[in-house]
């Protein structure tokens, strides 16, 4: 195992080369949205799944959920990231358009696949990029079957600390396509997202399932909560677990 690991041969079978077509900074946020193309070999993925990223050779690779569905046909992914720590703060200073990369996946199952009429999204911060990959997908999916809804009916509440209008504008038209109903909730100017308030939002909760991606304290609380009025958390919070190290 260890002459796997210093070989560089994990995952080498799941990594395909691509090149950074595109990148965009939103300041107030302190976010870089970026997209990977010319992927030829990637074998798909499905919403909420993530994949490593090595952006440069002397870098060690990085964990990124992919904020993208796939087309084939355009053999791009989107990947979202916050400036949180050293690697992640340097990012929008060192990639530059045009650099090529290396991408390994998918893994993960934040798949969104269940059988309840209803979902509940949760996300804080940056913990919303699995579920604009999925609204990407809903929203394909209406196109393709002439705005039929979809089966489930599906609340979104993102809570942020930080705000920009044009990232919730954004955010707002991917709901607007998929048919997902949007709760924006600024911390400083709305107060904190609480059980009661999704309760109250949402009158038919108990019959949902609730996907959760975000802080793990935010996230272990909410599950508590629902946990005592009755949620049946075992089978239906689902939350994704996004610890590396």
């Amino acid at each position: 195992a260890a002459i796997v690991v210093l070989a560089r041969r994990v995952g080498a079978g799941r990594k395909v080369d691509g090149t950074i077509s595109r990148l965009h900074y939103f300041p107030n946020l302190r976010v870089l949205e970026g997209e990977i193309d010319t992927l030829q070999g990637w074998p798909g993925h499905k919403p909420g799944q993530f994949a490593f990223v090595t952006w440069a050779e002397a870098e060690e690779a990085h964990p990124y959920t992919i904020a993208s569905t796939w087309v084939p046909s355009e053999h791009r992914l989107t990947f979202i990231t916050k400036a949180l720590g050293d690697h992640t703060q340097r990012l929008p200073e060192v990639l530059r358009v045009g650099q090529p990369v290396k991408v390994e996946g998918p893994y993960g199952c934040f798949s969104f696949d269940d059988d309840r009429p209803r979902q509940i999204w949760v996300c804080g911060g940056i913990g919303i990029t699995p579920f604009i990959a999925r609204m990407k997908q809903l929203a394909m999916d209406r196109q393709a079957y002439a705005g039929r809804p979809h089966p489930q009916a599906i609340d979104l509440f993102h809570t942020t600390a930080d705000y920009s209008e044009e990232a919730i504008g954004k955010l707002t038209a991917d709901a607007e396509a998929a048919g997902v109903r949007l709760h924006v909730l600024h911390d400083p100017r709305d107060g904190r997202l609480t059980g009661d308030r999704i309760r109250a939002a949402v009158p038919d909760w108990r019959a949902a399932s609730v996907w959760f991606c975000g802080p793990a304290g935010f996230g272990a609380a909410l599950r508590n909560d629902l946990a005592r009025h009755g949620l049946p958390v075992d089978e239906r919070f689902h939350q994704e677990l996004f610890a590396m190290r």
